[in-house]
């Protein structure tokens, strides 16, 4: 039989899985962002090959009633040079979960290796 925990103990693991999953919460929700702004980049990429294509086939066409939608056209192509200037992936973005990751991993080894020292 197990000694009954004291309640000093339980609130400090109650504390411990609260913050594990707060943790989790918001690598869950950092995970989300990351996957929207993938998405984002790839229509803003598929977007970019259509209208550079259009374009060309603007400058080949040289009618002059033509020149407004490829000055359009260009204006929506720097848009989208911009918005996928800003990289996808990068150390800012990617410190706090990537520190929470490593904060609760060492967290989960440490009471899985308490666990098993206390059953064997």
């Amino acid at each position: 039989m197990k000694p009954l925990k004291q309640p000093s103990e339980s609130s400090g693991e109650d504390n411990q899985s609260l913050e594990f999953k707060q943790g989790l919460e918001e690598i869950e929700q950092a995970l989300v962002a990351l996957k929207e702004r993938y998405q984002q980049v790839e229509c803003d990429r598929n977007l970019q090959a259509e209208l550079q294509q259009r374009a060309e086939e603007l400058r080949q066409s040289k009618l002059p009633e033509m020149k407004a939608e490829l000055k359009y056209i260009e204006q929506q192509l720097e848009v989208l040079e911009i918005n996928l200037e800003s990289r996808l992936f990068t150390w800012r973005s990617l410190k706090d979960p990537f520190w929470q990751i490593v904060r609760f991993s060492g967290l989960g080894v440490i009471i899985g290796w308490l666990l098993k020292s206390s059953v064997g």
